[in-house]
Order: structure tokens, then sequence, then C-alpha cells
């Protein structure tokens, strides 16, 4: 998805495609996860489930974000964001305050829901809470079975409980994720039970690599992975 066009291209998109959110009521789970409810005309837009939402950060800068919670008729969505470093996403995203306005896209995005898959397994960290969130209410309305690992850093670890997650479970931000032969010995791995789930991968590059190249070798379900950031880099 995009993360940087000249000013004027998003200045005449704005004007074009409006309509601007407002921000209805903040909220922070943690000092580094802030929960966002914006107001406004959402009737166009199409939240497909694990779809993410361009928000512009800056005159040129534009971030990706999913948004776990929507009602149509009251005109209202929810995202979760994850604040951390001094990058431009997260300094604009913790800048927001109630009343404050801004233009966000329809989600977009492949489809990763399938009613047909009976088991589902989602992997990632603070930036893939908003995803977890988003799947939950599906997973649980339509009798799926479901488990979410997350790595997540110390201040953050109970961030899955206070967002009301459900079969989850927390290792902490170490480095593990990056070792194939510690993936590799997760009870995920020790059963056959999983080895037809679908498998969504999101949060850091390098451990959504990693788990992936793992999964390939030991499942044959299907497995859908997306890098959300990498250390180093900018609007991935």
């Amino acid at each position: 998805m995009i993360s940087k066009m000249p000013k004027w291209i998003g200045d005449w998109l704005e004007g074009s495609f409006g309509p601007r959110l407002t921000v209805l009521d903040t909220d922070y789970i943690t000092p580094a996860i802030k929960n966002i409810r914006f107001q406004g005309d959402i009737s166009k837009m199409d939240f497909l489930i694990g779809s993410a939402s361009v928000i512009r950060v800056s005159d040129t800068e534009y971030r990706n974000y999913t948004p776990t919670y929507y009602d149509i008729k009251k005109g209202v969505f929810e995202i979760i964001f994850h604040i951390h470093g001094n990058g431009i996403g997260s300094k604009y995203i913790d800048s927001l305050k109630v009343g404050d306005e801004l233009y966000i896209s329809s989600p977009r995005g492949r489809k990763e829901y399938d009613p047909n898959v009976k088991q589902y397994f989602i992997f990632g960290d603070e930036t893939s809470l908003g995803l977890a969130c988003s799947f939950l209410p599906v997973l649980k309305q339509n009798g799926h079975q479901f488990q979410f690992y997350f790595e997540l850093d110390e201040g953050n670890k109970n961030a899955p409980q206070l967002l009301g997650l459900e079969n989850y479970t927390v290792f902490p931000k170490n480095g593990s994720f990056r070792n194939e032969k510690w993936i590799s010995d997760l009870p995920l791995f020790n059963t056959d039970e999983w080895n037809t789930a679908k498998f969504i991968l999101a949060g850091n590059v390098k451990s959504v690599q990693t788990f992936r190249k793992v999964l390939k070798n030991s499942t044959t379900g299907k497995i859908l992975a997306q890098g959300y950031w990498l250390e180093g880099k900018k609007g991935l």
C-alpha cells in the first residue's frame, strides 16, 4: 500500500474523495497502545475483515491501519494504533485528540477471512493487535477454532486482555521469533491439530519471514504473510 506521494496529489485526493472524519473518542490501552473512535459518513466504506485504511500523517507521508470495529448506521469506527519511537506516523497519531478532523480512506486489501476454514492462527506484535480484534467477533460468531500468538514489549503484555482478546499467548519481544529452531519447538508444531489451519502472519518483517519459513516446512495449511514494519525502514 502507498506510503508517500507529492503534497499536491494528496491535497487533490482529499479534496476530491473526502469526507473528512472527526475524532470522537480516544483511549490509551497502554502508554503505547491507543484506540481511537472516528465519526463521519462511512456509508460508502467497505469494511473487509483484516483490510487497512490509509491515513495521511504528514504533507507527503501515509500509513496503513486496520479498522477493528464499525457501525455504518451510527457512522463510527475504531482503529487501534501502536505508538512507538519518533516516527512521523506515531507522532501524528499520538497527537490526535477529540474534535480533530482528518481524511481516512476506505479500507482495502486482500480477502483474509474464509468462512469455510475451520481453524485460524494469527501471529503478530503490537501492530497486529488491531488485526486480531477485527477477526475475533466473526471467529467467535461462526464457531471457528482460533489461536493468537503475540510477541510484545513488557509494557504491552496485558494489552490483549485489556482489549478483550481470547485464546492468546503472549511472548516477550526478545528475538525468539527470529530463531527457526525455537519456533519449531513451540507447542503448535508438536501436534497435528493445527496442520491444516489458515495462518495469518503480520507485524515485524523478520519475525514474519522466519515464522513463515517454519510453517512452510511443517504444515499444509494456507499461509498469508504481511510484514507491517522493519527496523530502519520508513513507510513499509
